[in-house]
C-alpha cells in the first residue's frame, strides 16, 4: 500500500504525488529527523515529522509554514552525501531513468523518478493557490 498526498478542487483530484511505500515515506521521515531536527523529532519541522501518514491533510496555512521548512531540509540534505536506494522500487526507478545522486537531497524521489521535495513544494503552492488542503490517501 502506498502513500498519495493530493490537492482536490471540490471531487476533483488536481494533483498528486504517489510518494511510494508507507515505509518510503517513513525513510524520509526519518531522515529528516537525523539531519534536520538532530534527532530530536518535531523541533525544526514539526508539521512534516509530527504528522501521521495515515488518513489527514495539511490546511492552506499549514502549506505557508511548510514551504520554507522545505527549503531547510532541502538546504541541509545539499550538503550530505548521497545514498541512493540499492534495492526495490526505487532502486529500479533510478536504474530506469539513469537518475544521478550527488547529495541526500537527489535520493528521495516520487515513484515518477521526480524529486520529493520539489513535487512537495509545488503541491504546497498549488494547495495555497487553489486554498485547498493536501490530502493523505
Amino acid at each position: 500500500m502506498g502513500l498519495y498526498l493530493c490537492v482536490f478542487d471540490d471531487e476533483e483530484d488536481v494533483e498528486g504525488i504517489d510518494c511510494g511505500g508507507y515505509s518510503d515515506w517513513g525513510a524520509f521521515i526519518a531522515a529528516v529527523v537525523e539531519h534536520v531536527e538532530q534527532g530530536k523529532r518535531g523541533t525544526r519541522v514539526p508539521l512534516l515529522t509530527m504528522h501521521s501518514d495515515c488518513d489527514g491533510e495539511w490546511s492552506p496555512a499549514e502549506c505557508v509554514v511548510l514551504e520554507p521548512a522545505l527549503d531547510e531540509i532541502e538546504a541541509v540534505f545539499r550538503r550530505l552525501p548521497a545514498q541512493p536506494p540499492r534495492d526495490g522500487w526505487r532502486a529500479a526507478v533510478a536504474r530506469d531513468l539513469e537518475l544521478q545522486f550527488e547529495s541526500l537531497r537527489d535520493c528521495f524521489f516520487d515513484v515518477d523518478g521526480e524529486n520529493l521535495l520539489e513535487r512537495l513544494r509545488g503541491l504546497t503552492k498549488l494547495a495555497r493557490e487553489l486554498d485547498r488542503p493536501i490530502r493523505f490517501q
